[in-house]
C-alpha cells in the first residue's frame, strides 16, 4: 500500500514562496496522476494542482495559475509543490494525493492515497 508523507509546510509572510514535497513509499507513483488538494477548516477540500505520470501534462485551479507550479521526480518516488507569490488565502492545510486516473484534477474521489497533509500560513 503506497504511503504518502508531506514536507515543508510553514509560516511565510505574503509575496513569499515554499516548497512542498511528498514522498512515497510501499509502492512507485511512477505509473500514477500525483495532485495536491488544500482545504480549510470548515470548507470542502479543493484541487490546487497535478502532474499525471507522463511529466509533461500539469493542470492547476484558476487561483494558483502563475504563481504554483507542480513537478515530480519518479525516481525519487516524490511530487513537488512550488509556491510562490503567496496570498493569506492560500492558508489552509495542503494535502498530497495519488490516483491511477488523470480524473483526478476533477474529483478528488479519484484519489487512491493520501498524505496526513501540511500546513501553510500566509500572513498578509
Amino acid at each position: 500500500q503506497v504511503q504518502l508523507v508531506e514536507y515543508g509546510g510553514g509560516f511565510v509572510q505574503a509575496g513569499g514562496s515554499l516548497r512542498l514535497s511528498c514522498v512515497a513509499s510501499g509502492g512507485t507513483i511512477s505509473t500514477k496522476a500525483m495532485g495536491w488538494f488544500r482545504q480549510v477548516l470548515g470548507k470542502e477540500r479543493e484541487f490546487v494542482a497535478a502532474v499525471r505520470w507522463d511529466h509533461g501534462v500539469t493542470a492547476y485551479a484558476d487561483s494558483v495559475k502563475g504563481r504554483f507550479a507542480v513537478s515530480r521526480d519518479n525516481a525519487k518516488n516524490t511530487v513537488y509543490l512550488q509556491l510562490n507569490s503567496l496570498k493569506s488565502e492560500d492558508t489552509a492545510v495542503y494535502y498530497c494525493a495519488g490516483s491511477y486516473t488523470w480524473h483526478l484534477i476533477r474529483s478528488k474521489a479519484e484519489a487512491a492515497h493520501w498524505g496526513q497533509g501540511t500546513q501553510v500560513t500566509v500572513s498578509s
